[in-house]
């Protein structure tokens, strides 16, 4: 064993300065944000379906061509689960109309 008294360092202290300028922390307590609906960004639209309606009926009339009722099912498959089985009161997507006839 060695006799050799070793270092106390519990009494030392030590404090250290920057040289970096100081920078006020960021005050963003007057910060705000919105978000804006893709759907209306997108222009969609809905339709409330009325008694005596069928989907090519709501298809000629809102997108110009009754066998647009297709789309109007495909777009609307999450509330419905059969083309002729539409209810007053529903209310489902309009898919954005399309110049083509043939659809």
């Amino acid at each position: 064993m060695s006799t050799e008294k070793k270092a106390d360092f519990s009494g030392v202290t030590a404090k250290v300065d920057s040289t970096a300028p100081q920078v006020e922390k960021a005050d963003f307590s007057g910060v705000s944000a919105t978000v804006d609906s893709t759907a209306e960004i997108v222009g969609e639209r809905t339709y409330t379906i009325e008694k005596g309606d069928t989907l090519s009926k709501i298809a000629k009339e809102q997108l110009g061509h009754a066998s647009a009722w297709k789309q109007i099912f495909e777009a609307n498959r999450d509330v419905l689960d059969d083309p002729d089985r539409i209810f007053p009161g529903q209310v489902i997507k309009l898919p954005p109309a399309d110049t083509d006839t043939t659809a």
